[in-house]
């Protein structure tokens, strides 16, 4: 359990006492010196989370859900499969809240995120990633095994949790209007657990209609291609860490979704290391096809346009992949 807070401690104005209370109300940052036609181009800093990732945003609410509907008793144990950062933001916040947290994560995770788990505390069991998703040791098949063998434990289960949407409905998606000032043309994001580009289609169906929502899918993943044909072909494989998707998630709701821009690993990675370059920002390799596929919308733009994307987790957790050279040339991506 943590410890009990300092009863001397009455916090000056504007300090807060947790660090649960700073997720959200993330930066936001234009682009300056990337050719973005004749749009302007921004990127919401959600590496500037605690837990430096956008998924602090819904870990917070699925824990908050369950705890009030009863599935998350005090001291309890949460169990969730995860590429990487849902499993950074959820084992910051089982260690505010005082829960035991297990991890199945896939053999891609970057070995800075399997660290940082660890120094947390996080009980962390590695599945193969070259499994389909039907077989038993898919992550998150393992994962739900697991929490049904477990007296007590909850699965958060991200990918089907109604809570994870609802977190960018209810915070992503009102922080980019106020900070755009009611001015949004168009909204690039990736889909893992499909919650974000969920979220945030919906507050803009509801507030600004004419807002598209562009899915930035890496090549491999089915995603992209039933966006644009309405099949879902065979699953290939990437690089990239936390977008994509080997099958379609049941809630992905296509209506939400005005077009799909397909990006390889190569032109991500190069994309990022660019981003440090130029802007100054470090950011996780789906930055990088988030921000390629943006930068394509917008130079294929016939007038000038507000568009937002983001940064969505910091590159300082792939500093052993994208960003070196030898993980680079092992895996054929030109330096």
């Amino acid at each position: 359990m943590p410890d009990s807070p300092s009863p001397h401690i009455t916090p000056a104005p504007g300090i807060t006492t947790s660090v649960l209370d700073l997720i959200g109300n993330t930066p936001m940052l234009q682009v300056r010196k990337f050719d973005t036609g004749l749009c302007n181009l921004y990127l919401k800093l959600e590496n500037q989370n605690p837990g430096g990732s956008i998924k602090d945003r819904m870990a917070l609410n699925m824990v908050e859900a369950a705890e009030r509907d009863g599935k998350l008793k005090p001291g309890g144990t949460i169990i969730e499969a995860t590429a990487g950062n849902t499993g950074l933001s959820l084992a910051l916040i089982a260690q505010q809240k005082g829960y035991r947290l297990i991890l199945v994560i896939p053999d891609k995770m970057s070995q800075e995120k399997i660290f940082h788990l660890r120094a947390m505390g996080v009980e962390v069991i590695i599945t193969p990633s070259n499994v389909t998703y039907d077989h038993p040791d898919y992550y998150q098949n393992k994962a739900r095994s697991l929490a049904a063998s477990m007296a007590g434990a909850f699965y958060i289960d991200q990918f089907n949790n109604p809570a994870n949407a609802e977190a960018h409905e209810r915070t992503t998606g009102p922080e980019i209007w106020e900070q755009m000032e009611h001015k949004v043309d168009a909204v690039i994001c990736g889909s893992g657990s499909a919650g974000t580009i969920l979220g945030l289609g919906r507050f803009f169906r509801a507030r600004s209609p004419d807002t598209e929502i562009i899915l930035a899918d890496p090549k491999g993943s089915v995603l992209g291609p039933y966006v644009q044909t309405g099949v879902q072909p065979k699953a290939g494989s990437w690089l990239i860490e936390g977008i994509g998707k080997e099958f379609v998630s049941p809630n992905l709701d296509l209506s939400l979704i005005s077009q799909a821009i397909i990006v390889d690993d190569i032109e991500s990675i190069r994309t990022v290391r660019e981003l440090l370059l130029k802007e100054g920002v470090l950011g996780g390799s789906s930055t990088g096809t988030l921000l390629a596929a943006a930068l394509r919308y917008c130079r294929q733009q016939k007038t000038p346009k507000r568009v937002v994307t983001f940064v969505c987790d910091s590159g300082s957790k792939y500093l052993s992949k994208i960003f070196n050279p030898k993980w680079l040339k092992d895996n054929g991506i030109p330096n």
